[in-house]
């Protein structure tokens, strides 16, 4: 199986979201709630510093 590096960083995200969401919040609507949350961060923090480290080091 190959992946390519934003799929893994989609993999990733995933997977620390839901447990994010599983332990700080305690009502299944909070846990979902909180872990697309932390998924769109994880997310938007990739894209962020991929275009940082593109124009870094062009």
């Amino acid at each position: 199986m190959l992946l390519s590096h934003f799929n893994a960083v989609l993999l990733f995200a995933t997977f620390a979201s839901i447990v994010f969401g599983i332990t700080q919040r305690s009502t299944p609507k909070a846990m979902l709630r909180y872990g697309l949350y932390c998924w769109g961060w994880f997310v938007i923090s990739v894209i962020v510093a991929a275009w940082v480290m593109h124009w870094i080091n062009p």
